[in-house]
């Protein structure tokens, strides 16, 4: 019996074997076994999702809302606050190196990264203290813990949206100042890195945010403090001494949209999920590691969001001018100018259209860094268009406004009857009268 029973499973194996060398992932095969048809739709559903997982939060993961532009020199501004005078910056407790060499990571091949170093204390600024003081906030915070109670904590923290409009009434500070503010191919970042004694984080659950135009960061003295988040059933510790990891996930936030890797966006709920599955890898955007360099995957989208924003701006900017064209009112005093404008025109249209398609083409091959090369050439372009068209309006216009002193007649059959009509009229209406004699 022993025999029989293994032949038959042998038997079983074999036929299943066959029936899997027929499988197509592709086409709908009809099956005999309906088991076997439910584990396929289970293995199919369960590969793609994961697939579908992978394309979300890897491959093109969600970027935050906003535009985000290439720029050929990233200029990092460390400004390091202290409640007391430092009398060098390499006295602060601050790993200089590790951080220079993170944000460097962010840059991409054809960028170059400038970094300068700026200490303000509190003692000796009474107006950054004021800012500090009025930002500083304390609140209550539910704590859920591992055995799945709640724990209330009070927590001392800094509120963002009034620290930066504190720091904005002192951008006319002298140390403050950027020099390189208004130029077109150089970004600067200011990084607020605030060192205080007590625990002290940004908005209650961080340890620093990106903000529309600068970031903070907060850094204290407990090397090991529980936060809002577990993993494997124990609580996430976070070294407030050491901050440097939060500080370059905000500013690769800050320069080109990235997140966390657990958060993506869907679109069914129109809203940002997390999927803390994808938590992975050793780096900055990911809450359960320790890692302080991105991997190539997010500086591919690094450069993916300032293709992006620069493929957008320049599709908004040349439909903003075809629509000026299109509104434009047309005559025959206006075609003769505007048809020796056309061929111009074309020609830096159709320039930009292929750019566009080869920026995409470019992109397609996953060849990010000859794309960036790019950008600057379109966004050049774009402009180059829609100044031009603005010029092209603008000579048109005059001859919309010049007054026409030549008044055409049109002569028909009827025309010499009308005319005639009108004499009579006016000679009966304007003709002398005989003057009646006056009887007294």
């Amino acid at each position: 019996e022993g025999e029989e029973y293994d032949e038959s499973h042998k038997k079983k194996a074999v036929d299943a074997l066959k029936r899997m060398e027929n499988w197509n992932l592709f086409s709908d095969t009809y099956e005999e076994f309906q088991n076997y048809t439910v584990a396929r739709d289970t293995f199919l559903a369960h590969l793609g999702a994961t697939l579908w997982g992978s394309m979300r939060h890897i491959i093109s993961p969600s970027i935050a809302d906003g535009a985000f532009h290439h720029y050929e020199k990233i200029s990092f501004q460390l400004i390091f606050i202290t409640q007391d005078k430092v009398r060098h910056i390499k006295q602060l407790p601050v790993d200089l190196k590790a951080l220079m060499d993170g944000l460097s990571s962010l840059v991409l091949p054809s960028q170059k990264a400038m970094f300068s170093q700026h200490m303000l204390p509190l003692s000796e600024d009474p107006a950054l203290a004021m800012a500090f003081s009025v930002a500083r906030r304390a609140a209550a915070v539910p704590l859920l813990l591992v055995n799945g109670t709640y724990r209330k904590t009070v927590r001392s923290y800094l509120d963002s949206s009034i620290l930066q409009h504190q720091l904005l009434r002192l951008s006319d500070h002298s140390s403050l100042k950027g020099t390189h503010a208004h130029s077109r191919s150089t970004l600067e970042v200011p990084i607020f890195w605030f060192i205080h004694g007590d625990p002290l984080l940004v908005d209650k659950h961080y340890q620093a945010k990106a903000l529309s135009d600068m970031v903070i960061v907060v850094q204290s003295e407990p090397s090991s403090w529980e936060s809002h988040l577990q993993c494997n059933g124990q609580s996430l510790l976070w070294d407030l001494r050491r901050p440097i990891k939060a500080a370059l996930a905000a500013v690769a936030e800050h320069l080109a949209g990235l997140l966390p890797l657990h958060l993506v966006y869907s679109q069914a709920h129109e809203t940002a999920v997390e999927d803390w599955i994808w938590s992975v890898g050793c780096n900055p955007l990911s809450i359960t590691s320790q890692g302080l360099h991105i991997s190539q995957f997010q500086s591919d989208t690094i450069a993916r969001s300032y293709i992006l924003t620069t493929l957008e701006e320049s599709i908004q900017l040349v439909n903003s001018a075809i629509h000026l064209l299109v509104m434009e009112r047309t005559s025959e005093q206006t075609f003769k100018l505007f048809q020796s404008q056309e061929r111009e025109l074309v020609n830096k249209y159709n320039y930009v259209v292929s750019l566009w398609r080869r920026i995409s083409t470019v992109t397609g091959e996953l060849r990010y860094v000859d794309a960036v090369r790019l950008l600057y050439a379109l966004e050049d372009a774009s402009k180059g268009f829609v100044n031009y068209v603005n010029a092209t309006i603008a000579h048109l216009h005059p001859i919309h406004c010049t007054r026409q002193r030549k008044v055409q007649v049109e002569f028909d059959m009827t025309t010499i009857p009308a005319f005639l009509v009108v004499l009579i009229v006016l000679w009966i209406v304007l003709r002398p009268r005989r003057p009646k004699p006056k009887i007294n």
